[in-house]
């Protein structure tokens, strides 16, 4: 790909005095330029390099890309680091969207807009799901590395992605393209598109464009892919042998947790829990897709959920858009934007999995657990309780499928009054997402069903039980999400007055903003309450959702000025007033669980924050660039609203936070996944949730020796403080003395017995700062095979670092404790040769520098020594570096005439399969690898064919 700065005019280089142009030549002397909004600022004028870093994507560059999305397209530029990617949808916490997010600060302060305006967010706060944006009616993409809360409102922190529809199209054009993995398996992907344009504006006063596009992505198994199809995989490392033991306690046939009263002694260890598999302690072996533990007294077999889980899951969109102008007269504007999607992806992981209470009467107690007691060395009197470990593996795999549906509409006039460009406009936006359980979760009731007609049995081998199961499995509606964005603008910008050095810029606007965010979860999600009359809980997945509606208005106003001090010298100022009303909820509890009259929560907020930026030219060819600025963000409506509920398990498996004898002790399950809650937090006043607060600055240097080579650089700094963050798991299991209150004994109807949870509040207890250069180089040579275009983008990362609590976690070349790492360095270089105007071809490397993986200790259980002889030894702990990862991409394009044009590609021209990572945490439930940072399609070849008419 080839990413192109707005620079200096080769031609033609923009003064500062009122965009007069200093001619190299007089070749567009005599031409008409148009004003633009670019990216960044709120003032119309000649397109030029300005005092912020802003990326430009032409259509060109999307087409040389061989992208095939919105998220594959931005997801790969080497600024994006910290995003949702597809995989994470798969039992990860992404939920069937993808975002953007530069720099790794994260998708919550990366703002993305369409055609310079707000999209409805797919959550609480203003992320967007890419998945929404069509890429076929894309005519370029601006994406400012920098701050913008000045102009553009308080999540701006991180910069903005600004996609730019195409305009005045009259022909019709019709794309195809698909794209096949060389390896077996799935992961193939197809686009069909078309469009057409009626009128032009400037000459019949009017244009209306139509388009649809429909993109298909199959899914991808990780047993197609040798190095992710098991959690038990031997690898080298420093001289010695390791085998991954990734591996899950729910299993099949179901094994045992017993509780004991007394503890046990085991190699002068107290031992108050134990794990067994029945099976195993009949027939000495473990069935398929398992694996045997012996920690302390335990004799289970583990499952090999890895082995079951999708690398990438399956997903379709259908998109249309619809866009009219209309000019009342030569000043005047009208426009009107409509862009739907539809948007669906399903995500394959391991069958469900649940703990299940075990009565020590219970005729399964005596059959399958009392024998084997006395080979276990536990006294029957011993046990306090009992309960099972299962794994529904006659249910299917656990399959959720994210349907989204979203509505843009934006509606305006422009045009230019009294020497002033303006626009006035209204958009009304909305996004649905529903999440279905659509395969291997089961009805709690339906289940007890089968289990009171004595016709299942949990200590059965796989195989027997799936006719019986069928009726149980759901295909219904786990929680269903809205969200809309109300929107209404005004917007100007022209002369101020007259300068020594030109005139001074105004641009100046107001906006109102309604937002509104719902979850809906189904009455079997939310589990027995006083909300309903339902008794039914899913197993496969923890109950106790609870619905959430909030609401909150704000308003904004802005101003910006560029005031040229010399015909080398501008500066430019803006200021920005937010003003953010307390939210209300529609949904507030009561201590009993019953619901309280709607009211408003948490507090208002209001700031201003401003943005100083200079552009200095001392020659023509070299410009010199900076900026500071501040910024704010309020709290996401969740982040207040949202009550208690259960949040899922932890990621990783930690040794029981409490012990005897503390009461908690007797809900201890070992070293294992713990169950989490979370929740909003509602107060008012100090102890209410305060705006985050942020400072940005930029230095950059862009540097044009001849008409042929340009290169730049920007250094960038962001620090945040009183970031709003919801405890991380590490913190507690880390310390359970110091965080000993947030352990609580709750009840959960699912499991039908007490659980021990962990409560992750939010609070304003963080602070970030995150620092790092981004360069890109471009030279354009003539050579007797033709035009020769080199370029080389990247960004390198001095700093990326979050403080919680006093205790600092550093991303930056190391997995961190909240399951992120930053790469120092990501690079990109492409050489584009064109033989002749009508052939092309792009050769491509991406780069990323390699990482310290997640450090893994002994009592992680998840990683084990090979003997010399094969079998596997004690646990073990490991600290090892990801290697950096590279591929290298081709292209071929051949414009046949006007009419028709043909691409072939190869991604991945040398099949690098994803660096080993024994990461237990992050992402979705892949092994073996990270699906956030490298793709498992290997070597793909692409084909596309456009007709324009």
């Amino acid at each position: 790909m080839m990413f192109r700065k707005t620079k200096i005019c080769i031609a033609a280089m923009l003064a500062a005095s009122g965009g007069s142009l200093l001619l190299a030549g007089n070749a567009l002397a005599q031409q008409s330029l148009e004003r633009v909004e670019v990216t960044g600022s709120s003032i119309k004028r000649i397109a030029a390099e300005g005092a912020l870093p802003v990326l430009t994507l032409s259509r060109a560059d999307i087409e040389r890309s061989g992208a095939k999305s919105a998220e594959d397209l931005i997801q790969n530029l080497p600024s994006m680091q910290g995003f949702y990617a597809s995989a994470e949808s798969v039992n990860g916490n992404a939920g069937g969207v993808q975002t953007a997010s530069l720099h790794s600060i994260g998708h919550r302060y990366t703002l993305v807009l369409l055609n310079g305006r707000r999209v409805a967010s797919y959550d609480a706060g203003s992320a967007v799901n890419l998945s929404s944006i069509p890429l076929a009616v894309i005519e370029r993409v601006e994406v400012l590395t920098d701050g913008a809360s000045a102009l553009y409102g308080s999540d701006a922190v991180a910069g903005v992605v600004n996609f730019i529809t195409r305009k005045n199209q009259t022909e019709l054009a019709i794309d195809l393209n698909k794209n096949m993995p060389e390896a077996k398996g799935g992961g193939d992907s197809s686009n069909v598109s078309l469009s057409k344009g009626f009128g032009n504006l400037e000459q019949d006063g009017f244009n209306v464009f139509a388009a649809f596009s429909r993109d298909k992505q199959a899914g991808l198994d990780a047993k197609d892919r040798d190095y992710a199809k098991s959690g038990v995989m031997q690898f080298n490392e420093g001289g010695k042998r390791y085998s991954l033991y990734q591996l899950a306690v729910n299993t099949a046939p179901a094994s045992v947790n017993l509780n004991l009263t007394n503890p046990m002694m085991k190699d002068g260890e107290e031992i108050s829990a134990l794990i067994f598999s029945p099976n195993y302690m009949k027939d000495g072996k473990c069935s398929p897709n398992t694996a045997l533990s012996t920690t302390g007294l335990d004799k289970a077999c583990w499952y090999d959920y890895g082995a079951t889980v999708q690398l990438i899951p399956t997903s379709k969109r259908d998109s249309l858009m619809l866009a009219g102008n209309a000019k009342l007269n030569a000043d005047t504007t009208l426009f009107a934007e409509y862009v739907y999607a539809d948007f669906e992806l399903a995500g394959r992981f391991a069958p469900p999995a649940q703990v299940i209470s075990l009565a020590l009467t219970d005729p399964l107690y005596a059959q399958y657990v009392s024998p084997h007691l006395a080979a276990l060395g536990v006294d029957p009197a011993n046990v306090s309780k009992a309960s099972t470990n299962n794994r529904f593996v006659d249910a299917g795999g656990r399959q959720m499928l994210y349907k989204t549906k979203s509505n843009h509409l934006a509606v305006g006039v422009e045009g230019l009054f009294m020497g002033y460009d303006y626009t006035a406009s209204y958009v009304h936006s909305e996004s649905k997402r529903d999440a279905m359980y659509d395969g291997g979760f089961m009805s709690r009731n339906c289940y007890n069903t089968l289990i009171a007609s004595g016709k299942v049995n949990p200590f059965a081998e796989p195989g027997g039980n799936q006719a019986l199961f069928a009726p149980c499995v759901l295909k219904s509606l786990q929680d269903r999400t809205k969200t809309s964005l109300d929107v209404a603008s005004l917007r100007a910008s022209g002369e101020l007055f007259k300068g020594p050095a030109g005139p001074a810029m105004l641009g100046a606007g107001f906006d109102y903003t309604k937002q509104k965010y719902e979850l809906l979860p189904s009455e079997i999600s939310q589990g027995p309450n006083k909300l309903h009359n339902g008794t039914d809980t899913p197993f496969g997945s923890a109950p106790g959702a609870l619905p959430v509606g909030a609401s909150r208005n704000n308003w904004g106003v802005f101003a910006e000025l560029l005031v040229p001090l010399h015909k080398t010298l501008e500066v430019t100022g803006a200021v920005r007033y937010d003003d953010y009303s307390k939210v209300r909820n529609e949904y507030i509890f009561k201590d009993d669980g019953t619901l309280d009259k709607p009211g408003s929560q948490g507090n208002a907020n209001n700031k201003a924050t401003y943005k100083l930026a200079l552009r200095f030219r001392p020659i023509d060819s070299v410009m010199v660039r900076g900026s500071y600025g501040t910024g704010f963000k309020a709290p996401n409506l969740d982040e207040i609203t949202k009550p208690i509920s259960d949040f899922g398990v932890t990621s990783g498996k930690y040794p029981c936070p409490v012990k005897a004898p503390d009461p908690r002790a007797a809900d201890c399950k070992g070293t294992t996944q713990y169950d989490l809650l979370a929740g909003g937090n509602p107060l008012s006043g100090a102890n209410g949730l305060k705006p985050e607060e942020s400072k940005n600055a930029t230095l950059g240097l862009r540097v044009e020796p001849t008409r042929d080579i340009s290169v730049g650089l920007d250094y960038w700094s962001v620090r945040m403080k009183n970031q709003i963050v919801a405890m991380p798991e590490t913190f507690p299991f880390r310390d359970p003395a110091k965080y000993n209150d947030l352990f609580f004994t709750v009840f959960d109807a699912g499991q039908g017995q007490n659980k021990l949870a962990t409560l992750l509040p939010n609070f304003n207890l963080g602070s970030s700062r995150y620092s790092g250069v981004d360069w890109d180089a471009t030279a354009n040579f003539g050579t007797m095979l033709g035009k020769l275009r080199l370029d080389w983008s990247g960004t390198y990362m001095i700093r990326s670092e979050v403080e919680i609590a006093g205790t600092v976690e550093s991303s930056v070349g190391r997995f961190d404790a909240y399951n992120n790492a930053t790469s120092r360095v990501v690079q990109r270089i492409s050489a584009n040769l064109k033989p002749s105007d009508a052939w092309s071809h792009t050769l491509t490397y991406n780069w990323r520098s390699g990482y310290t993986d997640q450090v893994i200790t002994e009592d992680d259980g998840s990683l084990k020594f090979v003997n010399p002889d094969g079998s596997l030894g004690d646990y073990a702990g490991l600290k090892r570096k990801v290697k950096a990862y590279s591929t290298v991409d081709w292209q071929t394009r051949f414009q046949l005439n006007k009419m028709l044009n043909f691409t072939a590609g190869i991604k991945n021209l040398l099949d690098k399969d994803p660096p080993l990572s024994i990461r237990i945490a992050g992402g979705g439930n892949q092994v073996g690898y990270d699906g956030r940072y490298a793709s498992p399609l290997g070597r793909q070849f692409y084909v596309s064919a456009g007709l324009r008419y």
